[in-house]
């Protein structure tokens, strides 16, 4: 028997490594690798974290194609509307500050959005909720028009750089539901939203978020827009696909009047220690400081289905077995199977990216492709757009989302 004990641990120790081996997480980086190279994808990341532990973190392809250099930690990508999350976090900071409310209309704020037409009713009866919730009516795009000639595009700005441009295309926009009727997703709205916080502030909106989010959480290798001169060789390139053809998109661009909108440039291990913050930590005074539990609770509370009528389901507005999700102050929300998750996907200029929270089970994941599959070819290849979003049936974060949800969030929660 002394004999032979040794040998059966050691068969047992070797089959719970084995199981240990088949986790879900090692199942889903199989299919991560699987669906990125299926899609076509240059190159990108994903990392996983669970409670304190160490994140897991895997890597594919190519951060630029020409040099072949391979994705790591340290790779900076375009986290695009995931900075929309930013910046509803710092509206609530005012908030909680006592310098705002929800409910103050947002032309107290930005008077130039008097000059907005609203058939429905004063333009004072859209409010800061409202930008927040995507519900106020404005339309999706910052431009409202494109370039007319697809060989002579290089003229025009990849967005608008300045604020007066924004504020002149003001007489030119219009309200199109009556404020709090519906969903409808809106980058303008988050630009005045950036217009809010500087304005109350003081401070420039790429200011305030570096010294009220990403200073206190550590993020130090997080920026906006053009990257400082010694991180500039972690950039990942961009690309748009159609069919076999890659487009490069704008390297290491600035995005502009549009920052609050979608500027924030980061990498993986970054977006892990503002995952952390929002899973939450009891008795983290740091967390605490930068924005109160309560008040991320609050923000996590669906207020809307995040519908647009006639359109096909996306990322940003469906889920795995015909979940509807809805929109809070700035995240979106979604149940499945009794579970609760809150999400932001971006799409610019090539990148499209994922950050979900599992908050009762303590697990985040963030996923980042330097490669949006448009599935059949654009009217115009040439011109730099600005949010260009994957056709709905050639998105990767549709199939990887699912797998995450019904496997790999309960397996962890369950640990």
């Amino acid at each position: 028997m002394g004999i032979m004990f040794p040998r059966l641990m050691f068969v047992v120790l070797l089959l719970a490594s084995s199981l240990a081996a088949q986790s879900p997480l090692d199942d889903f980086h199989t299919r991560f690798d699987a669906e990125f190279h299926r899609h076509g994808i240059v190159g990108g990341g994903f990392a996983f974290i669970h409670g304190a532990s160490p994140a897991a973190e895997f890597f594919f392809g190519e951060a630029h194609a020409a040099t072949h250099r391979s994705p790591d930690a340290q790779t900076a990508y375009n986290w695009a509307s995931i900075t929309k999350t930013m910046t509803a976090i710092a509206i609530l900071q005012l908030r909680d500050r006592g310098l705002l409310s929800l409910d103050d209309p947002a032309v107290k704020y930005v008077p130039e959005l008097r000059q907005v037409h609203d058939a429905y009713g004063s333009i004072d009866d859209v409010t800061i909720r409202h930008l927040l919730t995507h519900s106020a009516g404005f339309r999706n795009p910052t431009w409202p028009w494109d370039c007319d000639d697809s060989k002579n595009c290089d003229w025009q700005p990849f967005e608008p750089t300045k604020w007066a441009q924004v504020a002149a295309m003001l007489p030119y926009t219009h309200i199109m539901f009556k404020p709090g009727r519906r969903w409808s997703y809106s980058n303008p709205s988050y630009v005045f939203l950036g217009q809010i916080i500087e304005r109350i502030s003081g401070d420039d909106f790429e200011v305030y978020i570096d010294k009220n989010i990403l200073k206190p959480l550590g993020m130090t290798e997080s920026y906006f827009d053009r990257a400082p001169y010694f991180l500039e060789e972690h950039v990942s390139e961009s690309f748009l696909r159609t069919g076999e053809n890659l487009t490069l998109q704008p390297f290491n661009f600035d995005t502009g009047i549009t920052t609050s909108n979608s500027g924030l440039k980061a990498p993986i291990t970054d977006m892990e220690k503002y995952a952390r913050f929002l899973i939450g930590e009891p008795g983290n005074v740091r967390y605490e400081m930068v924005l109160k539990r309560s008040s991320l609770e609050e923000m996590w509370q669906g207020v809307l289905p995040a519908v647009e009528p006639g359109e096909m389901g996306t990322a940003y507005t469906s889920g795995p077995h015909g979940s509807q999700p809805k929109m809070g102050l700035g995240f979106f929300v979604i149940e499945v199977s009794g579970r609760r998750y809150i999400y932001h996907d971006g799409d610019q200029a090539g990148f499209t990216l994922e950050l979900m929270i599992d908050p009762a089970g303590k697990s985040a994941s963030i996923l980042a492709s330097n490669t949006t599959d448009t599935g059949a070819p654009p009217a115009d290849t040439t011109h730099a757009v600005s949010n260009t979003e994957p056709d709905p049936h050639t998105d990767v974060r549709q199939t990887l989302r699912g797998m995450m949800i019904e496997k790999v969030f309960p397996w962890a929660a369950s640990q």
